[in-house]
């Protein structure tokens, strides 16, 4: 709805459809989307504090819709954000002139434990260290969108999106009638080109891709699988590949083969027993060797986790200026660094109206919703940031948007956010829409997976009624 109760352009016929359409039908369309997710086996693993390991992500049938200018916009700002972010990278990796310039301080970069000096004086295929971008954003306002997060390592959920988009096909042909919306099947071909387009200089012939995966334990296992089989590519763990004479091969069947490009999925610390973490079984002895020799890429490059850290997240508004020399188009949540003396008395001193993450922390753990917290957690927190200031940052918490969402009740606003996957090779691609998650608990604020959060089909629409409105009873 319209601040002036109107329904808003893009939902128009959304609106109609709920209005005609029994509480009881929807709730049977509900079942059949679980159905298909299980017959699917999509599921998103959950491990420890007594988890469902393979439990499937809830699934909200209720599309959250954009319009087409939105979205343009909207994604005009995510191609500015991630050419910044890959720039900084290749500075800070190599004459951190940002650093120089005065712009972030030094400490923050090269005392980072995401920092990887290894990568230092190496400059990746094309120049390209974040192949795969996931960038979170919410809106509080029509058209007022604001970065939540970078991710810039291994950035999961499109699986969802894709598994998702075609759910809603098969269940709900009708309501697709009514729309043009953009589609994003072709993901995975957009993937398999950027990938391609980034070979290593001593590639020879077409370029072999393998997906590495630490493997079946791992919460995106389905993910990896199900992206391997849409880009008929090989899905590999560690043992699968082997590095002789600085070329990486892979084990098959009718004998070995050359692997040119490494869309991997594990963390930096397991990528190379010989490099990182010497106790490693995940990754591969010599990989890294391989890599600097220019024998294979590794796509995110290792190092890639100072541009996504929390603490450097509030700087990436300069970085666009510094290295873009433009204003940046989308803005971010205003952070408060705990480290700094004046950030920290400000945030232990209104600890029930802020937002505070661990710097390095993930899937919405390690995290105070201070609005929603009780006077024991706000201690526990208060004496934490004391502890190891530098781990915390704060942000206020902001009147996120709501969308329609189907919950046991009927139809009620949940609050969501927003996951487009940026993917960056000699060009710039971006598929419409993204992941919407969604906090399916009333008035809940986080939307992570890992938390009980679920998911939306988000449809970007071709045609544009973003300033059309409908009176609720026309729309019903």
């Amino acid at each position: 709805m319209s601040a002036d109760g109107l329904v808003r352009g893009p939902y128009a016929e959304i609106a109609r459809w709920l209005a005609a359409t029994p509480q009881e039908a929807l709730e049977r369309r509900r079942r059949e989307a679980e159905l298909l997710f299980k017959r699917i086996g999509i599921t998103f693993a959950v491990y420890g504090e007594g988890g469902d390991p393979e439990r499937l992500i809830p699934f909200d049938i209720i599309p959250r819709i954009l319009a087409r200018a939105e979205w343009d916009a909207l994604s005009r700002g995510l191609v500015q954000r991630v050419k910044a972010l890959n720039l900084f990278l290749l500075d800070v990796y190599g004459g951190q002139e940002i650093v120089k310039a005065g712009k972030i301080p030094a400490a923050l970069v090269r005392e980072n434990e995401a920092f990887r000096p290894e990568m230092q004086g190496f400059v990746p295929p094309g120049g390209v260290y974040t192949h795969i971008a996931g960038i979170d954003v919410v809106r509080t306002g029509p058209g007022d969108f604001w970065v939540l997060e970078d991710n810039c390592r291994t950035p999961s959920g499109v699986s969802y999106m894709l598994e998702g988009r075609e759910a809603m096909l098969r269940l709900f042909p009708d309501l697709f009638a009514r729309h043009r919306i953009a589609p994003v099947g072709h993901y995975p071909e957009e993937l398999l080109e950027t990938l391609k387009s980034v070979a290593p200089p001593n590639c020879r012939g077409l370029p072999r891709v393998a997906i590495l995966t630490p493997g079946s334990y791992n919460s995106a296992y389905y993910e990896h699988c199900f992206l391997a089989d849409e880009m008929g590519v090989e899905v590999v763990e560690g043992p699968d590949l082997f590095v002789e004479e600085d070329v990486v091969y892979m084990r098959t069947t009718t004998g070995s083969q050359r692997v040119d490009v490494i869309y991997r999925r594990i963390d930096d610390d397991y990528l190379d027993p010989k490099v990182f973490r010497a106790e490693s079984v995940l990754g591969v002895p010599g990989l890294m060797a391989a890599y600097k020799k220019g024998n294979v890429t590794l796509a995110n490059a290792p190092g890639g986790g100072i541009a996504d850290d929390k603490a450097i997240y509030p700087y990436v508004p300069e970085m666009v200026r510094f290295y873009l020399g433009e204003e940046p188009m989308l803005s971010n949540v205003p952070t408060y660094l705990c480290e700094r003396d004046e950030d920290r008395a400000y945030v232990l001193d209104h600890l029930d109206e802020l937002v505070v993450k661990l710097t390095h922390g993930s899937g919405g753990y390690g995290m105070l919703v201070g609005p929603h917290s009780t006077a024991e957690q706000r201690a526990e927190f208060a004496a934490r940031i004391r502890a190891k200031p530098a781990e915390y940052i704060a942000q206020p918490t902001l009147a996120l948007s709501t969308v329609p969402t189907l919950v046991d009740k009927g139809i009620a606003p949940r609050h969501v956010d927003l996951r487009p996957f940026v993917l960056c090779g000699k060009e710039v691609r971006i598929v419409p829409g993204g992941l919407t998650r969604v906090a399916l608990r009333e008035g809940s604020l986080v939307v992570n997976s890992s938390q009980g959060g679920g998911t939306k089909d988000t449809w970007v629409l071709e045609d544009d009624p973003a300033d059309i409105t409908t009176p609720v009873g026309e729309a019903g």
